[in-house]
């Protein structure tokens, strides 16, 4: 019966493709719906902190300089990834990030675990002038964030705090009244290495804490 079936489905093309779609559909329904309602998934992970105002523009400058086209920021759950970053990413690491910059695209490494494999001086180079760091990098160099200056470029950082509370992203009264002060005679430069040196922060932190116990 059931290769009848399958060989009435392989001669009418049509019913074919609408039956692929619907089973995709359905079994893509029963990954993502369980997880939309599942409250363990919303919740922060351990020592996950919103990003300060200084990160959050970077990561905005980040994103407007097309840098997630080239990396990705998510370990996906294969044994050569795992070995090589860490543990594979989950929904609430990013709980923070609007918009998610997941992804599978590596014209460069991941960068979800970034925090502490570099000096900042090494990512200020490796911005403006990357084949000095690594003499095979194809990677671009972005000399003009080294002279812009960040207020001119993110005039408006409590307004997008703002709405990142709205979006139940913690930040405090304080620390969106703060925001400008922070990024004030900051360059580019310093908001994209700040926010780079930032990524995979809390994950270093809490293997720290469970060495020390």
């Amino acid at each position: 019966m059931i290769r009848r079936i399958h060989q009435f489905l392989e001669r009418n093309i049509l019913l074919f493709g609408m039956t692929v779609l619907i089973v995709s559909l359905i079994g893509g329904l029963a990954q993502i719906v369980p997880i939309a309602f599942d409250k363990k998934f919303k919740e922060p992970a351990e020592n996950l902190k919103p990003y300060t105002a200084l990160e959050l523009a970077g990561r905005d400058i980040y994103i407007r300089e097309g840098c997630a086209l080239c990396h990705s920021q998510q370990i996906r759950p294969l044994l050569g990834e795992t070995i090589r970053y860490g543990r594979n990413s989950r929904l609430n690491d990013s709980v923070y990030d609007y918009p998610f910059l997941w992804g599978s695209k590596r014209t460069g490494p991941d960068l979800s675990r970034l925090y502490g494999k570099y000096s900042e001086n090494w990512q200020r180079i490796h911005l403006t002038a990357p084949t000095k760091v690594v003499p095979d990098s194809i990677m671009p160099a972005y000399p003009w964030l080294e002279v812009n200056d960040l207020q001119n470029s993110i005039p408006d950082i409590e307004a997008r705090m703002n709405t990142l509370r709205i979006l139940g992203v913690p930040y405090t009264d304080e620390e969106i009244k703060n925001a400008p002060s922070e990024i004030k005679d900051k360059t580019e430069l310093d908001a994209v290495v700040a926010y780079l040196m930032s990524l995979g922060r809390f994950i270093t932190e809490q293997n720290t804490i469970e060495a020390q116990q």
